[in-house]
């Protein structure tokens, strides 16, 4: 297999072929370049050699929103080549540091599906203590880096540096301020999902295979390097996709990280959040039918009680039981409003409140709790003030969260809930196995999504529920279903309001997360105005789940009954996606089988046009509908790109030519979409 013909040992700058066809070039300095029938994938950098690092490192944060700074840091390039060879189906790379101060070995094979993936994994050696190590990567002039899990700003990240660790957003998120309070506001990729993976458009992508924090400076530092540091001493692994097309890398990563189950039929009907007790709860539900308005979903959040936030908005008490006060008999108002056509979802998160009577004292007491190192129950800041967290690492702490997940489905008729949070747990926590509390932070969101999945697995084995979780991290998809893009502020700031959720919702789709959601119109902040929530409606109707939020400040933001104009308005965009919700559907098959995104990236449908590579605030609803909602307050404008081939807008019918950038009409109630190739006259016609 070697494309020598001696023993497989090879001079420097000489070339190997894999079994799997790919080609593995060596150049001098022992930087490997991966290509697959002459398209060029991914690549070490020919200009810059490994680095290995020790240092000593701290942290500091307190609203799971960290920094960190090392001191003693000790930097140890490698990038000398001692040999290349061929061993049996791998390439091997031995790299020595100048004067032996390290060692590194680069091994290339074919990955556990040869046929679409390789591996390329460093392995660092001869140094004592490495604290990380620093892999740099080809940055070509058409290298690009979408993804990266969500991400609020835009999709490709070349030119930038910056964390892939599970935290906050942050509640703001206001970027260049002299003082930031960098542990409330967080900064541009603050994010409650991140991952060690990217696409590049030329048709290959790569997923480090690690849960460590991953540090990246993508051509920032150096335009020819993107630098990959995984904070640890194990092996950096890197699973290459060979594509060939960008869905080809999606549906290749979905084989290796797994892929969400579909949610079923009544899901793509309209959600309702709604709170306030059961009168209040009833009382919407009877509202949302004398409006003509076709929701089919009502999701409650203040289920086990409220309780005010930290800015003064209203949240809800942080336990796995209901409120009996507030929502007396709740299993028989859910049998009443199932039969009344609406499905019933709920909320829950893994804080656990030292102040309440629930579980605190209970799990504290059979060791199920994260502890510090003297082995007393670990409670720390949080959104409550304090909390702790279920050890998900004990198996008895699982089975006591999976016990009450269960009552509230087969107690409280529950077709699921928001499972939000699991971004919270501390750096420094001690876990019941053993884990490394830096290792397995990133995974936590996973061990918690776990938990319902396997509930519902075992209740409701049909499929039969939905559950939509914020927090997640390489693998997530396997267990996860729908996600949401995380609480925006109520408002159009740029930085976390209405214009940050089609990013998200792009980087998501991209990182085969293909079920997104968002709240109308945002959480934080506010009050939000009319406006937003017009605007943030017209949005939701063309995203696969259309969902509302009451918002922190529920009394004083406005909602889909505030005014008769804007009940109308939000009964027509509710139909029109009543009108989609077929179309979602077949979307939504494709996806389970695929991975493909539902949202997709225009880059996704129009390959070979380098001008849709760039769009990060479109996206196509499928291949058919393109949609460039308005985000900027008092606008009644708005500058679309149309990729090539004849678009027709939905509300005039009138049809342009693409290949351009057009300024169209978008007053509200007419936000730009337009169908690709034909007419869209049954959207047209929803009043």
């Amino acid at each position: 297999m070697a494309a020598c013909s001696d023993a497989g040992t090879s001079a420097p700058g000489q070339t190997f072929v894999l079994s799997n066809g790919t080609t593995v070039a060596v150049a001098p300095n022992g930087g490997v370049a991966l290509s697959r029938d002459g398209r060029a994938l991914f690549a070490t950098s020919d200009v810059a050699g490994i680095v290995a690092r020790r240092f000593v490192e701290t942290f500091r944060g307190q609203a799971a929103i960290w920094s960190f700074a090392r001191s003693g840091e000790e930097a140890l390039p490698i990038g000398r080549m001692v040999s290349a060879a061929q061993d049996g189906d791998a390439v091997v790379v031995e790299l020595d540091a100048d004067g032996g101060a390290g060692r590194a070995r680069v091994t290339v094979a074919p990955g556990d599906d040869a046929a679409a993936t390789t591996r390329v994994q460093v392995t660092v050696s001869a140094i004592d203590g490495v604290g990380s190590i620093a892999l740099p990567v080809r940055c070509d002039a058409e290298a690009t880096f979408h993804a990266f899990g969500e991400q609020y700003h835009q999709t490709d990240h070349r030119g930038e540096a910056f964390r892939l660790l599970v935290t906050e957003q942050g509640i703001g998120r206001v970027p260049g301020i002299e003082e930031p309070l960098f542990f409330i506001n967080g900064d541009e990729h603050t994010t409650y999902f991140p991952m060690p993976y990217w696409l590049d458009a030329r048709g290959w992508g790569a997923l480090l295979g690690t849960s460590r924090r991953v540090d990246v400076d993508l051509c920032k530092s150096d335009p020819a390097v993107a630098w990959l540091e995984v904070n640890g001493p194990e092996p950096v692994d890197v699973t290459v996709f060979h594509g060939p097309t960008m869905p080809d890398v999606i549906r290749q990563l979905g084989d290796v990280v797994g892929r969400p189950t579909a949610p079923p039929a009544w899901a793509y009907e309209l959600w309702i959040g709604s709170q306030g007790g059961r009168e209040k709860v009833v009382a919407e539900a009877a509202a949302l039918r004398a409006a003509g308005i076709p929701a089919g979903v009502l999701w409650v959040q203040d289920w086990t009680g409220i309780r005010r936030n930290l800015d003064g908005g209203f949240g809800v008490q942080y336990r796995w039981a209901p409120d009996h006060e507030l929502y007396p008999d709740i299993g028989g108002m859910v049998a009443d409003l199932r039969a009344q056509g609406f499905r019933f979802l709920a909320y829950a998160n893994p804080f656990v409140d030292p102040k309440l009577p629930d579980h605190f004292a209970d799990m504290a007491a059979q060791g199920l709790l994260i502890t510090r190192d003297d082995g007393a129950p670990y409670v720390h800041f949080a959104p409550n003030l304090e909390s702790s967290h279920p050890d998900l690492t004990s198996p008895a702490a699982r089975e006591y969260v999976k016990g009450f997940f269960r009552r509230m489905v087969l107690e409280h008729g529950f077709d699921g809930w928001m499972a939000d949070f699991a971004e919270w747990l501390p750096l420094d926590a001690r876990l019941s196995d053993g884990s490394d509390p830096l290792a397995l932070h990133n995974l936590y969101p996973l061990q918690w999504h776990a938990l319902w999945r396997e509930v519902m697995d075992e209740l409701r084995p049909d499929g039969d529920f939905v559950v939509f979780a914020r927090s997640g991290f390489t693998g997530v998809q396997r267990v996860s279903q729908v996600h949401w893009v995380g609480d925006q502020e109520a408002s159009f700031s740029p930085h976390d309001g209405l214009p940050t959720v089609v990013p998200a919702m792009l980087s998501l789709g991209l990182s085969g997360v293909p079920f997104v959601t968002h709240d109308i119109a945002g959480f934080s902040g506010g009050p939000s105005t009319k406006e937003v929530f017009l605007r943030w409606t017209e949005l939701g109707a063309f995203t696969p789940i259309m969902r509302t939020h009451e918002g922190g400040r529920k009394f004083e933001n406005w909602s889909w009954e505030t005014d008769a104009e804007t009940t109308a308005h939000f009964r027509r965009f509710a139909r029109v996606h009543q009108v989609l919700a077929p179309e979602i559907r077949v979307l939504a098959d494709e996806a389970a089988r695929t991975s493909l995104p539902i949202v997709r990236h225009l880059m996704l449908v129009f390959p070979d046009d380098p001008q849709s590579h760039r769009v990060s605030d479109q996206f196509m609803l499928g291949d058919a509908l393109l949609v460039a909602p308005v985000v900027e307050e008092g606008a009644v404008t708005r500058r679309v790109y149309l990729p090539p081939g004849t678009w027709f807008d939905v509300w005039s019918g009138a049809s342009l030519e693409g290949g351009r950038t057009v300024e169209v009409a978008a007053p509200i109630g007419r936000p730009p979409v337009f169908s690709r190739g034909s007419d869209r006259g049954d959207l047209r016609a929803v009043e």
